[in-house]
């Protein structure tokens, strides 16, 4: 009996990955969101940020990509209503989008306020090692073109190319 307790609770753990790798595979921007943590924690470690000052920005990327994985849980929950509730709908897409940019406005505010003071550090470090800068330079169009925008062309949301769907 308790061994299957266990077995269900870490069943919840696979269908948490499996929402995550959804929204990888399928949200653009989520995988937006994604390429602007990277930068973040790249930009963090390169200012010499304190580890509560890390703690910080860590928690706000969390709190903007769980915000992400809400928004298109709502987005796929009301998708496609009947005609008596369509404007509900619509408001609810919205207000969860809405939610979204409030934190990710939130997470820019803070991070003006933890990078302003060290710019001449990050700028330093950053351009001490010409790879930092060509990295930089060559991941951010391959990140925004192959791995944001690359599914744009494919089926609806939810839907594999064959027409069936995820359910």
């Amino acid at each position: 009996m308790k061994f299957e307790h266990l077995t269900r609770f870490a069943r919840g753990f696979v269908y948490a990955y499996n929402g995550i790798r959804a929204a990888i595979k399928e949200e653009r921007n989520f995988r937006f969101h994604l390429c602007a943590a990277l930068y973040a924690c790249l930009g963090s470690y390169w200012a010499r940020l304190s580890a509560v000052e890390w703690a910080l920005i860590v928690l706000c990327v969390g709190a903007v990509l769980a915000l992400e994985l809400v928004n298109s849980a709502i987005e796929r929950a009301v998708d496609k209503p009947d005609t008596t509730h369509w404007w509900t709908a619509g408001a609810a897409k919205d207000m969860a989008a809405g939610a979204v940019l409030v934190m990710a406005l939130a997470t820019l505010v803070i991070a003006v306020f933890l990078f302003a003071p060290r710019f001449g550090v990050l700028w330093a470090n950053f351009t001490a090692h010409w790879g930092n800068v060509l990295g930089v330079v060559v991941s951010m169009p391959l990140l925004l073109w192959g791995f944001i925008f690359r599914y744009d062309n494919s089926t609806q949301k939810g839907e594999k190319s064959n027409g069936e769907t995820d359910s």
